[in-house]
């Protein structure tokens, strides 16, 4: 599903005198989980993230949300445009300087795009975005905070998922028309140029060279293997869900070009000029180092055991999948399939982490309706309201019926002249953004 969609203002509806899908309230729903909200577990640190992935995985495969579980992240937006990672209350105002979050405003205006229908919440996500963005180009978790790669990289894919050129996101809101990459403003800093100063080059040690660090912000930049996946996606100008799948170059991804005695920089010098040679160079430090592990990553959190990352992983092969290097991505993919790594077992009755092993099925290839065995599109309805529609070969409709009928799901055409930019979509409109994101606010409070 391409989520590539034009963001314009709600003018006809406000025209014919609709007013906007009112907030979704914290009441309980089904088995003490709020009313739209996808899973059981306490929401205070990942809800909108969850339910953003949640969403963006359903569309994905062809699910159509329920309608609450849309209105309930709709609903968790602040005034201001931006989304916090989870409000308990939604008639309460948020604090704009700490309780709302660079990842999870880009996570939910994703969702939201891929969705269609919520193009008021939409753009006034993305103003939020582009007036927070920091004069290196990048962005923080909160805003004002130093720019990191992670949040950085979710605020690409939702300029992405919007149709908008990433390299030209402007303080004001507006793109650039320089024709120049959009260099206009914060110190002639786009987004990218705050990625690849962040990429670790031929100053680095050989086996960390093309990895990405989470920060600058502290002495010399770590290779993070979390960042380096967040980064080797969004440095290719992709968000979560893309149109390339299951393509391959023909041969694996291109390591920095580094000389024999090559000392020149450190992070983002000596080596990668440009974003396409700096996504080459990140996947092929994430295939070099799941290669030694055996296929996968291991837990980069602070403090972590020594033990595989199964959403890590599951980013490594969304990344090599957008590269269009489906061979390299095999090999992970098929390990987080098995039984023996546990990865199906870890991501039971968890909607982020179905969420996870969904995307990555679907990006490489592969169907998550058979993964290792598991219908990972069924488990992740399951763990919030009855969807609208099942998929079309899901063999049943969103009543559980067998005859494989569901109502299809209505596309609004990619920008403002699409199907739900209507009266009839109005009217309904009217009736009415991770587990790395999780432990940082841990870590944070």
């Amino acid at each position: 599903m391409n989520i590539r969609r034009s963001v314009a203002a709600l003018s006809l509806c406000a025209a014919l005198g609709v007013a906007a899908a009112p907030a979704a309230s914290a009441e309980d729903g089904p088995a003490g989980r709020s009313a739209g909200l996808y899973g059981t577990k306490d929401p205070k640190f990942d809800g909108v993230w969850r339910q953003s992935l949640a969403l963006l995985a359903q569309d994905a495969v062809g699910v159509t949300p329920a309608k609450s579980a849309i209105d309930w992240l709709a609903g968790q937006q602040c005034a201001d445009g931006g989304f916090p990672a989870y409000r308990a209350d939604t008639t309460k105002a948020c604090d704009p300087k700490k309780g709302e979050f660079t990842d999870a405003t880009s996570a939910a205006v994703q969702a939201l795009a891929a969705l269609g229908g919520r193009a008021d919440a939409v753009e006034k996500g993305i103003g939020w975005l582009k007036r927070h963005q920091n004069e290196d180009g990048g962005w923080g978790m909160n805003p004002g905070g130093p720019s990191d790669a992670n949040s950085t990289s979710a605020v690409i894919g939702a300029f992405a998922a919007t149709g908008q050129d990433p390299a030209k996101g402007g303080e004001d809101g507006k793109d650039s028309e320089d024709g120049e990459g959009g260099k206009d403003g914060h110190g002639g800093k786009s987004p990218y140029d705050a990625l690849l100063g962040l990429q670790l080059g031929c100053a680095a040690k050989a086996d960390e060279r093309g990895a990405f660090a989470y920060t600058a912000a502290k002495g010399e930049p770590v290779a993070n293997e979390l960042a380096t996946a967040s980064a080797a996606l969004a440095i290719q100008g992709k968000g979560f869900v893309f149109d390339t799948v299951g393509k391959d170059k023909g041969a694996g991804p291109k390591p920095l070009r580094c000389e024999d005695g090559d000392s020149k920089g450190g992070a983002g010098k000596g080596g990668a000029g440009t974003p396409k040679e700096a996504a080459e160079a990140a996947l092929a430090h994430l295939s070099r180092v799941m290669s030694d592990t055996g296929s996968h990553l291991k837990s980069a959190m602070p403090g972590a055991k020594d033990q595989p990352d199964f959403g890590g992983t599951a980013d490594a092969v969304v990344a090599l999948a957008a590269g269009e290097h489906s061979a390299a991505a095999g090999k992970p993919l098929q390990w987080l399939q098995s039984k023996d790594s546990g990865a199906v077992a870890w991501a039971k009755g968890d909607p982020g982490a179905l969420a996870k092993l969904v995307l990555a099925a679907h990006a490489a290839g592969a169907n998550p309706r058979d993964f290792g065995g598991a219908d990972l599109v069924q488990q992740l309805n399951t763990t919030g309201p009855k969807p609208e529609a099942a998929a079309p070969d899901s063999g049943a409709d969103a009543e559980g019926d067998s005859d494989g009928k569901g109502e299809e799901k209505k596309s609004d055409g990619g920008g403002i002249g699409g199907v739900w930019w209507t009266v009839g979509v109005c009217a309904v409109a009217g009736v009415g953004i991770g587990f790395l994101l999780s432990g940082r606010k841990r870590q944070q409070l």
